[in-house]
């Protein structure tokens, strides 16, 4: 390692400084410099050029585990210590991860439904349980708001509507798509939390009329719906922190291609054993 640092500083400093510096002889370094990488450098360089790759492939969203992940479904046996070393070595690290900040209202006096859910968030087949939540996207001409249908089965994001307003037509207009996508039977499950746009009249309606059992969480507890918030906090930071939008034209189209372009098609998610939720259902179909 010293002797790649100077290296990487012989230009600014003379040879024999930098090796009193570091209390090196001159004649190893030059002995160093002649000498041929070592299969162990060799196999770190070529970790390190993979490991590059499926970060930036990432969007720089991936830390360690799905890098390790990653490299195992490619054929690559390598530990997560190595993999640490390697992210170390090069300086990658995940995007940071912002504070999520709460949309909807709980405060208002309207019906709410009982939590059925109750936190039952694995072992479900397609389309027997859905969540949805509401977030907000800024844009240079105002907020975006956001409404998502995820399906627990796998993790899929199956329906989504955005808008300048954050009501009843935003909610319901995401839980029609996901309903026209997937088609589910009567029964399907679907659990929110207890904002006014969902426990408005509109969307109960909507509920009823397609035969959806509604489940909502405790008051001001967000764990109650914690796949969505968190496929919501993983949007934020791998993507929308990293942008400016301009316009909410720009903001939908780059979300759009987000959800069916990346998280739902290509993102290791660690609730499916770090498979794609596209993946994840085509397999089980196939079985």
């Amino acid at each position: 390692m010293k002797y790649a640092w100077i290296d990487e500083h012989r230009d600014q400093y003379t040879v024999s400084r930098l090796c009193r510096v570091l209390q090196v002889s001159r004649s190893g370094y030059c002995q160093w410099r002649v000498r041929p990488p070592s299969p162990g450098t060799l196999a770190n360089q070529a970790l390190d050029a993979k490991v590059a790759a499926i970060h930036d492939a990432s969007r720089r969203s991936y830390g360690r585990p799905r890098i390790v992940h990653k490299l195992r479904q490619q054929g690559d046996v390598v530990s997560a210590e190595r993999v640490r070393k390697s992210l170390r070595r090069q300086g990658l690290r995940p995007v940071y991860r912002r504070p999520f900040v709460v949309t909807t209202d709980s405060a208002h006096r309207l019906p709410v439904a009982p939590n059925l859910l109750d936190r039952r968030f694995d072992g479900w087949q397609r389309d027997q349980a859905w969540v949805a939540d509401i977030t907000y996207v800024p844009t240079g001409e105002g907020w975006l708001y956001l409404a998502a249908v995820m399906d627990l089965a796998g993790r899929r994001i199956v329906g989504w509507s955005m808008s300048e307003n954050i009501d009843a037509t935003l909610v319901c207009t995401a839980l029609k798509s996901a309903w026209w996508l997937r088609k589910p039977a009567k029964g399907l499950l679907v659990h929110t939390d207890r904002g006014s746009q969902y426990a408005g009249g509109r969307y109960r309606a909507l509920a009823a009329e397609l035969g959806i059992t509604m489940s909502m969480s405790r008051r001001a507890n967000a764990w109650d719906n914690a796949p969505m918030e968190s496929f919501f906090k993983t949007l934020k930071v791998e993507r929308i922190h990293q942008v400016r939008y301009d316009t909410r034209a720009q903001a939908r189209l780059d979300i759009v291609n987000w959800i069916e372009g990346w998280y739902n098609r290509q993102r290791l998610h660690s609730a499916n054993g770090f498979v794609p939720p596209v993946i994840w259902e085509s397999t089980r179909l196939a079985a």
